[in-house]
């Protein structure tokens, strides 16, 4: 037989678990002390200048 189940609570977990996920999202990106979040920042630069540095310019091509 299936099992019973309340609708109202089964909302309730459902509301906890996603305020649950977000907060652990927060925690990820907002716990952070700031040399962390520098460096993270000049790796995303230095990334991004590479990638832009290896595109052609559409002048160049023959």
């Amino acid at each position: 037989m299936a099992e019973i189940i309340n609708l109202r609570q089964a909302r309730k977990n459902k509301a906890r678990a996603e305020k649950e996920a977000r907060a652990e999202r927060n925690r990820v990106s907002f716990g952070r002390t700031k040399a962390e979040k520098t460096l993270t920042k000049a790796e995303q630069d230095l990334a991004k200048s590479r990638l832009e540095g290896h595109k052609r310019d559409p002048d160049e091509t023959p």
